[in-house]
């Protein structure tokens, strides 16, 4: 076994002799080591890694092609004449890439001569895995199947950050180090991700809707490891469903910290949008009970029942409760199969009675903080793991109706048509201007419609919708104005009328700035730099912060922060240093 390199080793080495040291984590790269040496000294191994990647985004765009051009092609050429580096035979070994049959060995050369003729360069995929123990073949030929229809400037940027990825793990070997803790939690995210809906399941879909029998199974899941495996002092299932765990502190009355996520999912979603935010927390009592050690706080899981309105109508069903905002006319909401929510919970043997009394008492707790995956291509685009959140979004719904005069395609001159469709189309173009001059500002378009259209009739009717997000009310508020008006003037002036009806508004959320500064600090304790950003998606926060302070922590995903789809996905090592920075967060108040 070769023997492991420690950063003060690094920090004293010469150029020459760091260098060395760092040999084959860049494939057959030696200059991003060489420069990254001038950014010594290193505090942390992901100081290190970012360091590393920093000269790679600084370099030219030729000395990053022959970086990617430096990798051999996956049961390549290289791998069966036995010229591959050490570190690249031992990663096609572990993905099993070695024991192809001839079936699977023609599909990936064909596969390879059709990346190699769209890109100009080898597929590159750290075959290893995000749990560092290898994927196996049939995720790594759908892998290539599915990014051989990239856009060729975005699949060069996917091929940096999958290098990275590589040399990330490769650094696991050379200091002798793992993720332990992010290991953890990616098997537990995986261990839940086993119970799925009918219907899913078979198809090998993640769903997990309200009170379901696989929402149930999850529930009992986080129960057992909250109670045998964490060492929470009290778990509880109640009265909507959300488990709870408690970690009393050295005085079991004093405050506590409250945090968590939703364990219910999308159809069809993936394995980290909301359980992540439940699972990171668990890992750090589990750490806090396993050394027998006590926090002048008490620390408070919760797994939320519902947040995603799969099922009913209703959404944030979990955190409703513990905000005492829960409407008991949500229990006569059916699902599509008739089942009234009062009765689903009378089949959980949920107490409905009970939902009052699961209002918490802000003077109870410390605040809020809660960890997601990003569900967004910023993190990724930027090869940064962790972001801090400044505000959730506040967000208005519209949908509405243009209706104009449906005539003759043929015969209707350009001068005397009244196109409900073209009107949205032009007013579309107006809300991408309108929000793109404006920082931490979208605004979308999402459904666009034409009722009974017809290749050759002048559209007369066209629906459509429109969703305003901002991380300030006033400057949500004042775009919906500025679309409204503009939406009225360009209807004007072709002759059409509009119908608008607003669907829903909700406040934004910004982030408490002393709970926002402890996520701030703990981020940069772990060698990173601070990245803050806006969440432009809703969350469970959103709701807590009308009981008490909150603020959230980002993780990236992967797949450019795809999510709500079974390709959204973080790794282990992103993983643990969310871990590590909940850990901070926990001390930084230990020590207050």
């Amino acid at each position: 076994m070769a023997a492991v390199i420690t950063l003060d080793q690094l920090n004293r080495a010469s150029r020459e002799a760091f260098t060395r040291l760092l040999d084959g984590t860049y494939e057959h790269s030696p200059w991003i080591a060489e420069r990254a040496w001038e950014a010594r000294p290193f505090t942390t191994i992901a100081g290190l890694k970012l360091a590393l990647i920093a000269a790679v985004r600084a370099s030219t765009r030729e000395e990053q092609l022959a970086l990617i051009r430096a990798h051999p092609e996956l049961a390549g050429k290289a791998m069966l004449a036995k010229t591959l580096t050490n570190e690249s035979t031992l990663e096609q070994g572990k993905a099993g890439l070695t024991q192809c049959t001839p079936e699977e060995f023609r599909l990936i050369h064909s596969l390879n001569d059709r990346y190699n003729q769209r890109f100009g360069f080898p597929f590159i995929l750290p075959v290893r895995g995000p749990r560092g123990t290898g994927l196996n073949k049939q995720a790594i030929i759908a892998a290539f199947e599915r990014r051989v229809a990239h856009h060729p400037d975005f699949e060069f940027s996917e091929a940096l950050r999958n290098i990275h990825r590589i040399a990330e793990i490769r650094l696991d070997d050379k200091f002798g180090t793992e993720p332990a803790l992010g290991n953890l939690v990616w098997d537990w995210a995986e261990a839940l991700a086993r119970h799925s809906d009918p219907g899913f399941a078979e198809q090998g879909q993640l769903t997990v809707t309200y009170l379901t029998d696989a929402h149930r199974a999850v529930a009992q899941q986080l129960h057992e490891w909250m109670q045998s495996d964490c060492g929470f002092d009290e778990v509880s299932i109640d009265a909507v469903g959300n488990v709870v765990g408690i970690y009393h502190g050295t005085d079991p009355d004093a405050p506590r910290l409250l945090t968590g996520s939703h364990y219910d999912t999308v159809r069809n979603s993936g394995k980290y949008d909301g359980r992540l935010g439940i699972l990171v927390p668990m890992a750090c009592v589990r750490e806090l009970a396993h050394s027998r050690r006590r926090l002048p706080f008490g620390i408070e899981v919760v797994g939320f029942a519902e947040e995603e309105g799969q099922r009913y109508k209703a959404v944030f069903l979990g955190s409703s409760a513990l905000t005492g905002s829960f409407d008991p006319a949500w229990l006569d909401q059916q699902d599509s199969a008739g089942v009234t929510m009062r009765q689903a919970m009378a089949q959980a043997r949920l107490d409905v009675d009970q939902i009052p009394s699961l209002k918490r008492d802000p003077a109870r707790y410390l605040g809020f903080v809660e960890v997601h995956i990003e569900q967004g291509p910023v993190l990724n685009e930027r090869d940064l793991p962790l972001g801090v959140v400044t505000s959730i979004n506040g967000s208005i719904r519209y949908v509405g109706e243009i209706v104009g005069m449906a005539s003759h395609a043929g015969t209707t001159p350009m001068g005397s048509r009244r196109d409900a469709a073209a009107a949205v189309a032009e007013f579309i173009l107006f809300v991408e201007q309108r929000a793109a001059a404006e920082p931490d500002l979208v605004a979308t378009v999402g459904i666009l419609e034409v009722p009974g259209g017809s290749i050759n009739v002048v559209p007369g009717r066209s629906r459509f919708s429109l969703d305003v997000r901002a991380t300030t009310d006033p400057v949500r508020n004042t775009c919906a104005t500025d679309l409204l008006n503009e939406l009225s003037a360009i209807c004007a002036r072709r002759g059409v009328s509009f119908q608008l009806e607003e669907t829903m508004r909700v406040a934004a959320a910004p982030s408490a700035p002393a709970w926002q500064a402890r996520w701030e600090h703990a981020v940069s304790a772990l060698g990173l730099p601070v990245f803050r950003m806006p969440s432009g998606a809703g969350h469970d926060a959103m709701k807590l912060h009308d009981l008490m302070p909150q603020a959230m922590l980002f993780v990236r995903g992967e797949n450019s922060g795809i999510s709500h789809n079974p390709l959204e996905s973080t790794n282990s090592h992103d993983i643990d240093l969310t871990v590590g920075a909940f850990q901070d967060l926990i001390g930084q108040l230990s020590a207050a």
